[in-house]
């Protein structure tokens, strides 16, 4: 795109859907937005750009970025929004349709977004090419803090599993990873800026150094060794790509937390191998065996899709008895979203909507009973707990180690600071506790 004039200092608002990787990315953005001269919007202010991360996992999210848009186009009618992200990616000219995009930006040119946006600002509607996903193999590095305590440090992208029900692999291309060296250097830094903790972050971290001959378990062995970052955790990874090494890793380390979080998607192997996994209910159960075993304490969330296509009475009743019988911690539910594009629309037995949300509701106050009986176990323990600032005039907040909600009226200068508290009492919602120094 042609360079049309120097660019003033422009007030930008950002708004991230999605995966911990795009609140990542987001941050990478606004750090070279900063880099070249422009600010982010006070409270209150007006912005002269605005900056949308698109998520496009459901249809649902796609319809929340579209109302997103439209609303902020009628709040900020002067403003040039320019949205990236995998909704971007994959419906570009949907998005460029709509009020008030001036620049639609793909996932591989997010950090041209501030070039883009100015451009866009100064009167030249930007909408670069799109390639496709098998040509997306360049690896964007991203780690930052953003608004929040916590790190997030991208290690890997894109994925190569092509599950029926997913878009992702569209949306993100192939599977492609940083270097171990690089991403230390990041982890590095971190702790130049006082950071204490650290999320990695990817599409299918643990298919990390895919083609290579160094893993995800190499990765991990060299980040332990980075010096000043108190903890790590590991984001969602694929029970067929979780290793008993790698449990046994975080077991023995002093910074990886005992905290897990592994996608089942059905418990049911009929409808596994309707959507494609690369694993069954017979592995998955192991891997939660393996956890518990040499990790007694952590903390397993597990990803969950309801009335998927397949799906029937009998193997949903199928899915909720296996997952009943897991020891985890929490589940996250998704009612299962038809994406256009996808194998699983070739399939039988769809699920009417209501009955995706009556399922999904059976399996949301599953997850509710299960992380009350995790939290339930350690009330009047201590456990080692990230304190994170809050809103003024409110207590401090963070997680102990396995990943518990604490909050705590402390002295606010202890912001950033890992603090040995006891778990004094589990509040009503049955994920809080209210806990104190020790």
């Amino acid at each position: 795109m042609t360079e049309i004039s120097e660019c003033p200092s422009l007030k930008v608002m950002y708004h991230t859907f999605g995966c911990k990787l795009n609140f990542a990315e987001t941050a990478s953005v606004a750090e070279q937005f900063a880099a070249r001269g422009h600010v982010k919007v006070e409270e209150g202010g007006v912005p002269d750009i605005i900056v949308i991360n698109s998520c496009s996992v459901t249809a649902e999210a796609d319809r929340k970025c579209r109302s997103t848009i439209r609303s902020f186009n009628r709040r900020y009618p002067a403003a040039s929004i320019v949205v990236t992200g995998c909704y971007a990616q994959l419906k570009p000219d949907e998005v460029a349709d709509l009020p008030g995009v001036r620049a639609v930006v793909g996932v591989n040119d997010k950090l041209n977004i501030p070039r883009m946006a100015e451009q866009a600002w100064l009167g030249a509607a930007c909408r670069p090419h799109f390639p496709e996903a098998k040509d997306l193999r360049e690896f964007m590095p991203s780690c930052s803090r953003g608004d929040r305590t916590r790190f997030f440090l991208k290690v890997q992208d894109g994925c190569d599993y092509w599950c029926t029900y997913c878009t992702i692999p569209k949306a993100r291309g192939r599977s492609r990873s940083g270097t171990i060296d690089s991403i230390v250097a990041q982890a590095d830094n971190v702790v130049a800026q006082g950071g204490k903790e650290i999320v990695i972050t990817g599409v299918n971290i643990g298919d990390f150094g895919h083609g290579r001959d160094d893993s995800f378990y190499d990765l991990c062995r060299a980040l332990d060794d980075v010096e000043g970052i108190e903890r790590y955790r590991i984001s969602s990874i694929e029970p067929n790509l979780l290793t008993d090494e790698i449990i046994d890793f975080v077991a023995s380390s002093k910074h990886f937390m005992p905290h897990f979080h592994v996608p089942l998607q059905c418990g049911s192997d009929a409808v596994l191998s309707l959507m494609r996994r690369r694993y069954d209910t017979s592995l998955f159960a192991h891997k939660v065996d393996r956890i518990r075993s040499a990790v007694p304490d952590a903390f397993i969330g597990v990803d969950l899709i309801v009335g998927a296509r397949g799906e029937t009475a009998a193997r949903f009743a199928e899915s909720k008895a296996f997952v009943e019988s897991l020891d985890i911690s929490h589940l996250h539910v998704f009612p299962y979203s038809e994406r256009p594009g996808t194998r699983a629309l070739e399939l039988a037995d769809p699920v009417d909507q209501g009955e995706k949300h009556r399922r999904a509701e059976v399996m949301i106050e599953l997850s509710a009973r299960k992380h009350r009986d995790f939290a339930s176990r350690y009330i009047g323990a201590v456990r080692p707990v990230l304190l994170e600032h809050s809103v003024p005039g409110h207590p401090l907040g963070g997680f102990t180690d396995n990943y518990l909600r604490v909050r705590a009226d402390v002295d606010a200068a202890l912001d950033n600071k890992v603090v040995d508290m006891r778990l004094v009492r589990l509040l009503d919602d049955g994920e809080t506790f209210d806990a104190e120094l020790i």
